[in-house]
This record gives C-alpha cells, structure tokens and sequence, in this order.
C-alpha cells in the first residue's frame, strides 16, 4: 500500500478532504483494514491503488479540512458531512482504506471483494457526487 498523502488531489477547492477517483471503507479495527485490502488485492487491484487510514490520521489532517467549509453559509455539497461522519467512526477505532476505483467496475469490484466485512462506511467520490456504496 501507498502513504496517504493530503493534497489537492484529495480535497475540493475549498480545501475539505474530496477524493476523487476513490472510494473510501472504515472498518472497525487495523485488522478489518488489512483484511479489506487482502481482499481487494485477491480481487486484482493493485496494492499501490490503496492506502490504509489510521484515525490519528482520519482525526487529525483529515478531520481538519472541514474547518470553516460551513463559513460562512452552509456547504451545497455533503463532503464536509462525510468527514464529520469518518471522524465519528475513527474516534470509536475505526481505520479507513481508501481505494482508486475511477470507474464503476472498479468500485463494484472492490465492494464485492468486502461484502463479507463489517464495513461501516462506504463512500465512492465521484465528480460532484458522493455515493453511499
């Protein structure tokens, strides 16, 4: 798996964690998470196409893109919603997995490869659209 990286290539204009491309599993506990991507690699994605998220991590760079997304008048999108919901679960020990999954076949590939996981959130960012998985 690849280091997770906060950039614009994972956040909105306004800065709130965004990955497009992607789509992001929290699982309750490390051992779901590196489970999730055996899964996924058994399934033919690339180990590389992954990175594994901590909830120091989740709580901390990714949390703090929400910020003042809602300053100062609420968001018309649901990211900022999203982050809040990842913080929740990572403050309960979840880890996320974030996953590049471009296309369709992509994401239903993935989702397949865990369906038999106690997933607790599954978002796949796509271009101006959040879809609950």
């Amino acid at each position: 798996m690849k280091p997770f990286q906060l950039d614009t290539h994972t956040t909105t204009l306004r800065g709130v964690f965004y990955p497009t491309g992607h789509l992001l599993l929290m699982l309750p506990g490390r051992d779901h998470a590196e489970q999730a991507a055996r899964k996924i690699v058994a399934a033919g994605v690339d180990a590389n196409e992954m990175s594994l998220l901590p909830p120091e991590t989740v709580l901390g760079p990714i949390a703090q893109t929400v910020g003042a997304a809602d300053a100062p008048f609420p968001s018309p999108g649901s990211e900022a919603e999203m982050v809040r919901q990842m913080a929740k679960l990572a403050s309960q020990g979840h880890w996320g997995l974030l996953v590049h999954a471009p296309r369709t076949p992509d994401a239903y590939k993935v989702m397949r490869a865990v369906r038999e996981l106690p997933v607790a959130m599954a978002e796949r960012y796509r271009q101006l659209v959040i879809e609950d998985l």
